[in-house]
């Protein structure tokens, strides 16, 4: 799995390519948490590139955002694919990880 970043003066996008799953899941989660021990607490993960997602994948995702939000910030999803969608629903946690369409959108009032 590749895990691209871009930077913007508010936000860090993190863009996994791939499959999120239990191997590639501790190197996002590790990585959001370096961000947020660096002051990057607005991140954006763009699941665009995601073609699948386990339950080790959510857990990196809800464990970026706890972290985040324990330091003042959020972490949003943006472009899952109908896979993501679909686990999300089946587990609610899109109430929580609530996804946007686009990264612009899952930006808006930062």
């Amino acid at each position: 799995m590749e895990l691209e970043e871009r930077r913007s003066r508010k936000l860090v996008v993190l863009a996994p390519q791939g499959k999120l799953n239990l191997v590639s899941a501790p190197a996002v989660k590790a990585r959001v948490d370096e961000l947020v021990r660096g002051g990057d607490v607005r991140i954006v993960v763009d699941l665009g590139g995601v073609e699948f997602i386990d339950s080790s994948g959510l857990g990196a995702l809800i464990g970026g955002l706890k972290s985040a939000r324990q330091a003042g910030g959020d972490v949003r999803i943006a472009a899952p694919g109908e896979q993501v969608k679909a686990v999300l629903r089946l587990t609610n946690l899109d109430r929580i990880l609530a996804p946007h369409d686009t990264v612009e959108e899952a930006s808006r009032g930062w």
